[in-house]
């Protein structure tokens, strides 16, 4: 009953030919129709956003953590350290002021980022360094200079390295060094924090689905994928091909709402383990920005994929899915005049979508 509504009613968005039957009770039951349908839009779009909502949660308040670690680390050298900080410094004879004043320029220009079985060869090249010269304690200050970077240039430093005062200036050294990484980590999480929510403000931003804007469609799948990468990261490679593609003239909003469906049952099918592959690119003559999609899960079996892009079909157990989404992806790929495609075998299923540059043809 429901694909046979569909085929005698007008698309939405059309305005009736000539032919089309005029009276008011018809034209009323039209833009019911129409109402209806961009509703099933904006609700297929909360189900969806409700699905991100743990994600970038959890994408927030990663950074959040990493913000008041550090934030408690700077307050605490700033109640004791920083007040010691002149004492120490006048305790020091000239050649130590000088060495400690030149391993503290040298931190300060670094920006280390080593992972743990990096700085564990760090730590174990340093320590044979130090135990060759003879340097007492040499694995607490070979973690100690591997913590604030000092390993490319440590034949500088071999006279503060083997003198009495050594371990008080690295210590030292490290605090401020610490403080500075500190420093770094709030920005460096502030500005995660803020594009997971610059991402989730652009897909969930109030639109009337009827202003066309032009939009990087490359821009839109990237914002889609910030969403998502709470459950990229744990296990799916994703793999991108951008092309420099034109500018094309769309419904943005409902495009990213498209990415966006199209990602998640990639996911789904792939149980968040895999390869997701996204390429965009354009013909030869650039009247048309094409977009694959593809991953690696188990396919669509071929007894059902004619019938994937059918209202309310779906093979996900009750309450996984409306049988919606592909239906709606449709619809708006129709509305820009566009092409959808999915081809499946074992281990490799590709929805492709082509849309035409308007503007070109313009």
């Amino acid at each position: 009953m429901v694909n046979k509504l569909n085929s005698e009613l007008p698309a939405i968005d059309q305005p009736p030919s000539e032919k089309n039957d005029t009276r008011p009770e018809i034209a009323q039951m039209r833009d019911q129709l129409r109402k209806a349908q961009l509703e099933l839009i904006r609700s297929e779009k909360m189900a969806t956003i409700g699905y991100l909502v743990a994600s970038v949660a959890h994408e927030i308040n990663t950074p959040l953590g990493a913000i008041h670690s550090s934030v408690q680390n700077i307050d605490d050298f700033l109640k004791l350290g920083v007040f010691q900080l002149p004492d120490f410094y006048q305790s020091l004879e000239p050649l130590r002021q000088q060495d400690f004043l030149a391993l503290l320029h040298y931190t300060s220009e670094l920006n280390v980022r080593a992972d743990t079985r990096a700085k564990r060869k760090i730590r174990r090249k340093l320590r044979r360094l130090l135990d060759n010269e003879g340097i007492a304690d040499a694995e607490t200050i070979a973690d100690a200079l591997a913590d604030i970077g000092l390993i490319d240039h440590i034949d500088s430093f071999w006279p503060l390295l083997k003198s009495a005062e050594c371990q008080a200036i690295i210590n030292k050294v490290y605090q401020l060094a610490m403080l500075q990484r500190s420093i770094q980590t709030i920005a460096t999480a502030t500005d995660q924090a803020a594009k997971v929510a610059s991402a989730l403000i652009s897909y969930a931003r109030r639109n009337t689905y009827e202003k066309k804007e032009a939009a990087d469609i490359t821009e839109g799948i990237e914002t889609i994928l910030i969403l998502y990468h709470n459950q990229l990261k744990h296990g799916v490679e994703v793999i991108r091909k951008y092309d420099d593609v034109p500018l094309i003239d769309c419904y943005a909003d409902q495009l990213n709402q498209v990415w966006t469906n199209l990602m998640h049952n990639a996911l789904q099918a792939m149980k968040n383990k895999g390869r997701l592959k996204i390429a965009v690119s354009s013909d030869e003559c650039q009247e048309h920005v094409i977009v694959h999609i593809t991953d690696n899960g188990p396919g669509i079996p071929p007894d059902i994929l004619p019938h994937i892009f059918e209202p309310f079909f779906t093979t996900k157990p009750d309450g996984e899915g409306s049988g919606l989404g592909l239906d709606i992806v449709k619809k708006i790929i129709d509305k820009h005049d566009g092409t959808i495609l999915a081809k499946s075998i074992p281990g490799r299923t590709t929805f492709t979508v082509t849309l035409p540059n308007l503007a070109f043809e313009g």
